[in-house]
């Protein structure tokens, strides 16, 4: 059976790395900017072009836009934005930003590479009818060059904020100053960061609301619970190696030598696909047998103080907020949902709670795109946000 295994991990990774070539030889000069195209105001256009296919009622656009690295560099971040045909409002088209959930952190792993990456924005078709541009940021060292910022909450919230200014920047696109954030997972985690630094980092826009489905709110708690699971410990790899990258911090002290080929394996692959997933499970196997980590990171430093750091919930929400949480979910435990609830009530935070019964991790955003595109609606049109907070 080992060996049967090991052929089978050898075979993917042939398989794997034919694949990344093909990804890297498609993205093509589009994601690589010459370095004066790099700096300017954060969510100016670097270049942008048509897709070949977009929804209907809509023009879709690939583009490639500035921001900013977590030490405030200029970098360029790629994405998707997408316009309605009809005609909007004098005062110009309400913005949906939509924040992916993880795909990876190799550069190959960006939404906008992928065939798919308009299917894969929950609610598209309705924002797209109610009139709405949405758009679709990769995060940085996704599709550009660079080191993904995997969980860094600061450095995702910039590149989702600068998006909603790219589709002001696109001629085209005849956006207004109004905006919501919406995200999935990993991108509940920058859709929150967002709202909280909204009002400091871009100031001149109106935030309206954050809606989230199965975020990812409290590190630590969510680290500790998922390692029993194969799907925790490649988002724990996918973090630590990130975070070792941004933040300089060795993985030596708490990564067990045997299986460090297995770690360096896994955070070179995407998890968009069944096909990658069973890769994923394939290369994880390893952990099973041999162990991950030899020490509790969320009890030591410097990872202790990196995982609070990129914690939600620290500073003001920024707008009324949705979150839905499936019950049946075993990678964001509705527990720690709960719990993060719990303490947005404590702060007055305006709050719609949504419970999913049987809903899994994968079909929260799924299951819950209708009911947070139209709380989205209420609060584009000035509706009093609904409040599912315990009365206060």
């Amino acid at each position: 059976m080992r060996s049967c295994t090991v052929r089978l991990l050898a075979l993917w990774s042939a398989m794997l790395a034919a694949i990344a070539a093909s990804d890297v030889r498609a993205q093509g000069s589009f994601y690589d900017p010459a370095a004066m195209e790099i700096p300017g105001k954060p969510g100016t256009l670097i270049r942008s072009e048509v897709l070949t296919a977009g929804p209907w009622g809509s023009t879709a656009y690939r583009v490639l836009y500035r921001s900013t690295n977590p030490k405030g560099e200029p970098i360029a971040v790629s994405g998707v934005i997408v316009v309605p045909l009809q005609p909007g409002p004098r005062s110009g088209r309400d913005i949906v930003a939509w924040a992916h959930p993880t795909s990876g952190v190799a550069r190959r792993c960006a939404p906008s590479l992928r065939p798919t990456v308009l299917q894969r924005i929950q609610g598209l078709s309705d924002m797209i009818g109610r009139g709405y541009i949405v758009t679709a940021t990769d995060y940085p060292g996704l599709g550009t060059a660079g080191v993904h910022p995997y969980m860094v909450g600061e450095s995702e919230g910039r590149a989702v904020l600068d998006s909603v200014r790219a589709a002001r920047a696109l001629s085209r696109a005849n956006a207004g100053a109004r905006y919501a954030v919406w995200g999935h997972s990993q991108g509940g985690h920058a859709a929150l960061f967002a709202g909280e630094m909204a009002r400091r980092y871009m100031p001149d826009l109106q935030l309206t609301g954050v809606a989230t489905a199965a975020p990812a709110t409290e590190i630590g708690a969510l680290m500790r619970a998922d390692l029993t699971e194969q799907s925790g410990k490649v988002l724990t790899s996918f973090a630590l190696w990130s975070w070792s990258q941004i933040y300089n911090v060795p993985l030596e002290p708490v990564l067990q030598d045997r299986v460090r080929l297995v770690f360096n394996r896994i955070v070179g692959e995407c998890n968009e696909s069944l096909r990658e997933d069973l890769g994923l499970w394939l290369s994880e196997q390893p952990f099973e047998r041999e162990g991950f980590l030899k020490v509790d990171v969320t009890a030591i430093e410097p990872w202790r103080d990196l995982i609070a750091r990129n914690t939600p919930g620290q500073a003001l929400a920024g707008a009324p907020l949705f979150i839905a949480q499936g019950e049946a979910d075993t990678t964001v435990r509705p527990k720690i949902t709960e719990d993060f609830a719990a303490r947005l009530c404590a702060r007055r935070t305006p709050l719609r709670l949504v419970w999913m019964p049987g809903v899994d991790h994968a079909s929260a955003a799924v299951q819950s795109a209708g009911a947070a595109v139209a709380w989205i609606a209420g609060r584009f049109k000035g509706d009093p946000p609904p409040d599912d907070c315990p009365r206060r």
